[in-house]
């Protein structure tokens, strides 16, 4: 029999299913399930950096939901492999095999967050649908995955003056992942490089690209007179 998420309702069980099909086709497909005490935190990465040279920010989506206390786990799977258990509404299959991405080994701190000023949820959906339609006309003529990748880089990563400059990627990630319903401020909170904007449907945590290029030239040895 395969392995189970068991939640604590079918209501439950069909908001992870919802998730999951929103994190689907947004970055590379993959959906973190981190069970711990009768929570479940599904996290996605609808943006994150593909080698050294991606200026891509990391941006991740989280939604959390209540499952059976005694389930634990911690298992990176394909979104669209997650399906309801025919016998049962309240639980979800999980599939045989396993993801590793990059994005997963990288986690944002549990405590330490200070209050920043939070952002109108409607200020990110006006700056995720003028990002969408960035990225649409700045697409070249059947371009390679490359040119996809660095058209959304230079969009989705650059900082928004609107978003108190947090890359426009996080304004796409609570649009996308449906984090966005009628009038709401969204809590703002930081933690070093760490920025998290919640929700209350679901979390966007950003942290911005590591500085590229060599450091700056610093002397050494005694001063000179």
């Amino acid at each position: 029999m395969p392995q189970r998420l068991l939640f604590s309702d079918a209501r439950a069980a069909s908001d992870a299913l919802t998730f999951a099909g929103r994190a689907g086709p947004l970055g590379d497909g993959g959906v973190r399930l981190q069970a711990v005490g009768g929570t479940l935190a599904m996290t996605s990465a609808p943006l994150a950096p593909r080698g050294l040279l991606d200026s891509t920010p990391t941006v991740l989506g989280m939604r959390m939901l209540p499952v059976d206390p005694e389930l634990v786990c911690d298992v990176v799977v394909e979104a669209s492999t997650l399906v309801a258990a025919a016998d049962d509404p309240a639980s979800i299959e999980l599939p045989d095999i396993g993801l590793a991405p990059s994005w997963a080994g990288v986690s944002p701190p549990r405590s330490g967050w200070s209050a920043q000023p939070g952002l109108e949820a409607s200020i990110l959906a006006a700056r995720a649908q003028w990002g969408i339609a960035a990225v649409a006309q700045s697409m070249p003529q059947n371009p390679g995955e490359d040119a996809v990748r660095a058209v959304r880089a230079s969009i989705w990563g650059a900082a928004d003056e609107a978003l108190g400059g947090l890359p426009l990627g996080t304004a796409f990630a609570a649009f996308a992942l449906g984090f966005i319903v009628g009038e709401e401020v969204a809590r703002v909170l930081t933690s070093g490089p760490w920025t998290r904007v919640s929700l209350a449907r679901g979390h966007v945590i950003v942290r911005g690209p590591a500085k590229m290029g060599m450091t700056d030239v610093r002397s050494t040895g005694a001063p000179r007179p």
